[in-house]
């Protein structure tokens, strides 16, 4: 895949991210590092993941993905990148292992098409390995850090995280003694504890998240500060970087999340979807009865989910509201879905070139990517974890 045919996978309208661009704005909650220890470094290293559960959908691709590939294209050259798989995570809830292999190599497939890693073209403006994709699993320092972690951190705390009551339909002031505690496992109450492994063990500096992400980056700090405070300063204050994609909603329910677990495969449009089926989803896309485009989150969230969809691909970059008063005279919404369908499947028809073309390389060559991203990302955590087991005496 060429630079020329990878710049087009992006939206229209997708401007450069990197940590100084003001598209990306730096969580002001978060604390300034401490001075590099020596087990530090002065360079920004960035660090994300993704779960392997299925192929991203375009909730995914605008939120997560896209600002992945827009900072390994415009970060200084001093800048690591890791970006990695993280099936640790998805097997807290239970997983056929057919299902998590296939899936693991689905989204592999994915980030490579996108230029990320071993792709070459969008992520490194043609350049191989600007960043590097990873396997979780394969890299076993992250296990390690979770463990060492877990020492530390508070079981208060992580009481009061939001990730395993809502996993578990919980209420906000539930407790880990609730009377449904028999359906709540360890591994996702500490969940919290390997993200924070995941971010710590690469020395990040920066860590690209959405909204609802933002207490998980809270409560890497707070396990910083534990760990430095019993042992010395070993690991490094994360700064949380905020996306400022919109969040984009189901097509069948606009006042929920665009998800991968919804039932109804109507309900999101996965980045593989050929146009006619991406233009079947948009036709049955609930809206409301009144038939006339405009902007208007609360009382149209339906219509309004559909013009922040075509605003991440309009070519002129023009907001949501704005493209509600561009066509919210003389068009119904018929001709109005129509036309949104027409131009995200054109701004994912490179995209699924590129896609096409890693599935063709074949498994072996997935295995072969795997393993030199298992590589590089385990020399780098394995820096931070000589330093970590020299303080604690091990």
């Amino acid at each position: 895949m060429t630079s020329t045919q990878a710049s087009s996978i992006q939206p229209h309208n997708a401007r450069s991210l990197s940590t100084t661009s003001s598209c990306y704005s730096q969580d002001s909650s978060s604390p300034p590092s401490p001075p590099p220890s020596s087990t530090q470094t002065q360079s920004q290293i960035i660090f994300s993941g993704i779960q392997p559960t299925g192929t991203p959908h375009l909730g995914n691709y605008l939120g997560a993905l896209l600002p992945w590939v827009h900072l390994s294209s415009s970060a200084l050259p001093s800048t690591k990148l890791f970006f990695s798989i993280v099936d640790l995570h998805a097997i807290t809830i239970a997983q056929s292992p057919e299902k998590l292999r296939g899936w693991r190599r689905e989204m592999l497939r994915v980030l490579l098409a996108l230029g990320l890693g071993e792709g070459g073209g969008v992520g490194g403006g043609g350049k191989r390995g600007r960043s590097t994709v990873f396997v979780q699993s394969h890299v076993k320092q992250h296990a390690e850090l979770m463990w060492i972690l877990s020492c530390t951190a508070s079981m208060g705390y992580l009481g009061r995280m939001t990730q395993w009551k809502s996993k578990l339909d919980l209420k906000d002031d539930a407790s880990p003694l609730d009377e449904r505690k028999g359906k709540l496992k360890l591994g996702l109450f500490s969940y919290p504890v390997l993200q924070a492994a995941d971010i710590l063990v690469h020395r990040a500096t920066h860590v690209p998240v959405g909204e609802d992400q933002s207490q998980h980056l809270e409560f890497a700090r707070e396990c910083v500060t534990n760990f430095n405070h019993a042992y010395g300063p070993q690991l490094v204050y994360p700064q949380t970087l905020l996306s400022p994609a919109k969040r984009i909603m189901s097509l069948t329910n606009p006042l929920k999340k665009m998800s991968k677990s919804d039932p109804s495969p109507a309900s999101r449009i996965l980045i593989t979807d050929p146009p006619e089926l991406i233009q079947k989803k948009l036709t049955t896309a609930v809206t409301d009865s009144i038939n006339s485009v405009s902007y208007d989150p609360v009382n149209r969230p339906g219509v309004s989910n559909i013009l922040t969809l075509l605003s991440a691909f309009d070519e002129e970059g023009r907001s949501p509201e704005t493209l509600g008063q561009v066509y919210g005279t003389g068009m119904g919404l018929g001709a109005f879905k129509k036309l949104v369908g027409e131009a995200i499947g054109g701004g994912l028809e490179t995209f699924r070139g590129a896609y096409e073309d890693v599935v063709k390389e074949g498994e072996e060559y997935l295995e072969d990517v795997e393993r030199r991203g298992a590589r590089v990302a385990e020399e780098n955590a394995e820096a931070t974890m000589v330093g970590v087991r020299e303080a604690l005496g091990l």
